[in-house]
């Protein structure tokens, strides 16, 4: 159980609470990002579907027909809600699968697996449970549409493509995949949604354990923990609630009284060295993380990236405004969301810096009045984009009003 899970600890635990049957159905996934938490879920719902005998059951190689179906994430027992970044990963695995063609690799079935995988991590966020009757439901068909029919060609099961047309189908993929991200992908859980997932976990089926996986719990409304509350008072005995956040504090109490908290870990620069290898098969370059090196994905390095934000910053400590639609369009309008993620997280870094770089009280004080002034209006845009879908370039407009 959970080989995938690597240096965590939280993955024996759940291997102790399975064993001894004390798993409760409402649970959060609390760390870092790039901790392996949504994987974590995903092994968990698996493991509970499984039909295998005794040692068999839940280990990685089971070969049950509902292990199969998991393994490629093709399953109709879990649906995943919340927002997150699939294409850098997506581009990653298709990455590792092409390498892995090319050279006929021993991995090759893994490589097939990593990248199947890293697809349905963004579709099942638009399952038809999720959407149904919504008003975007009949945009988001056609995307998955093309997305599962590019998949068929792509099959655990059978031999792989001749590298040519494989190249041309990942790239295909990924293309849908963008599009889906782009024009769809919500950055808060819409209340509708969880309210689709309760009653669709209600449900019976039998021999099998439905599993909902809510990311980035910590970016819900209040009508969104309302209704989680609500469900959780007296989750379905026949499903399991995973939440996932990297903000612990940022969950409110009468939930995290509802759910049994399992902690992960940051690991080691090491650590994380190797699971990049194990996982993606990269070459001898190093990174320091996991996410570092998802971001040589991006469309825009992370160099890139923290230049504009300290010429973002050096534009609002000097009270001078920049031009919003070239930053807007050299950032590539943010897209995929990590794009913001990053350029908002080194704005906060550089004013961090900025408040420490002179130990003169008189000059330090100014500089801290200003710098939280700035901080505190940089926290209202980063919020009013992500949680209130306040278009960028007003809410970065609206931030040079609030600070000048």
């Amino acid at each position: 159980m959970f080989d995938n899970v690597l240096y965590q600890p939280a993955s024996g635990m759940l291997i102790n609470d399975i064993s001894n049957a004390t798993l409760p159905n409402a649970i959060l996934f609390s760390g870092p990002d790039s901790s392996g938490k949504l994987t974590c879920a995903l092994e968990l719902a698996r493991v509970l579907s499984c039909h295998g005998k005794g040692e068999k059951k839940g280990h990685w190689l089971c070969t049950c027909s509902s292990c199969l179906h998991h393994k490629a994430l093709n399953t109709p027992d879990v649906i995943i809600a919340g927002p997150g970044d699939c294409t850098p990963e997506i581009k990653a695995s298709a990455n590792t699968l092409l390498s892995a063609a090319a050279s006929s690799a021993s991995w090759e079935k893994a490589a097939i697996y990593l990248f199947i995988r890293s697809v349905r991590k963004l579709t099942l966020r638009f399952s038809p449970v999720l959407w149904e009757d919504d008003d975007k439901a009949g945009k988001v068909a056609p995307y998955l549409a093309a997305i599962e029919e590019l998949l068929e060609e792509i099959d655990p099961q059978k031999e792989l493509m001749e590298y040519e047309k494989l190249k041309k189908t990942t790239d295909s993929i990924i293309k849908q995949c963008s599009a889906l991200e782009s024009d769809l992908m919500y950055d808060t859980i819409p209340v509708n949604q969880i309210r689709k997932a309760a009653a669709w976990a209600r449900m019976t089926v039998p021999d099998s354990k439905k599993c909902i996986i809510l990311e980035n719990a910590e970016k819900m409304q209040d009508s969104v923990r309302n209704a989680i509350l609500k469900i959780l008072e007296e989750p379905p005995e026949d499903a399991v609630f995973i939440l996932t956040t990297s903000q612990k504090s940022a969950i409110i109490p009468t939930i995290l009284s509802r759910v049994r908290t399992y902690s992960f870990i940051e690991r080691t620069k090491t650590q994380q060295q190797e699971i990049i290898s194990r996982v993606f098969h990269v070459g001898e370059k190093i990174y320091d993380s996991v996410s570092t090196f998802l971001s040589d994905f991006l469309p825009i390095s992370s160099g890139e990236i923290k230049k504009f934000s300290i010429s973002f910053c050096n534009s609002l400590l000097a009270g001078k405004k920049i031009n919003l639609d070239e930053l807007i369009k050299s950032l590539n309008k943010f897209e995929p969301r990590i794009i913001l993620k990053l350029f908002f997280s080194y704005i906060f870094d550089y004013l961090g810096q900025f408040l420490r770089e002179d130990t003169n009280v008189h000059k330090l004080a100014s500089r801290t009045e200003k710098s939280e002034e700035i901080l505190k209006a940089v926290n209202i845009a980063y919020n009013n984009i992500t949680i209130y879908n306040q278009t960028v370039i007003s809410a970065l407009e609206a931030l040079y009003e609030r600070i000048h």
